[in-house]
C-alpha cells in the first residue's frame, strides 16, 4: 500500500518554487518602483541644472580667455567670439559625456 505523504513532499517542493519565484518578482517590481520614485521631478531638475552649468562653466571660461588674448595682442580676429564657441563646443561635449555616463550607470 503506497503512503499518501510520499507524494507530498513534491508537491511541497513544487509550491515553494512558484513561492520563491512570486518573492522574487514582487522584490524586482518594488525594485523599480524605488527607482522611479526617485527620478522625481526635483531629481530631473537638478539634471538639467547640473548640465547646464558643465556647459555654462567653460563658456564663460572661453570668453574670460578671448577677452584676455584681444586686450594683449592685436589680431584682425575677434578671439572672444572664437573662444565663446570652443567653450562651448566643449561644454556641450562634456554635458554630453557625462549624461551618457550617468545613463549607463542606472
Amino acid at each position: 500500500m503506497k503512503h499518501p505523504h510520499k507524494s507530498l513532499p513534491k508537491k511541497r517542493h513544487k509550491s515553494d518554487r512558484e513561492f520563491q519565484q512570486q518573492i522574487k518578482s514582487k522584490l524586482a517590481r518594488k525594485l523599480a518602483a524605488q527607482r522611479q520614485k526617485d527620478e522625481s521631478i526635483w531629481f530631473n531638475l537638478g539634471m538639467i541644472g547640473l548640465v547646464g552649468w558643465s556647459i555654462t562653466i567653460p563658456t564663460l571660461l572661453g570668453i574670460a580667455l578671448g577677452i584676455w588674448i584681444d586686450k594683449t595682442s592685436t589680431s584682425q580676429y575677434s578671439w572672444t567670439l572664437m573662444m565663446l564657441f570652443i567653450g562651448l563646443i566643449l561644454g556641450c561635449l562634456n554635458a554630453w559625456f557625462w549624461v551618457q555616463q550617468q545613463s549607463t550607470n542606472q
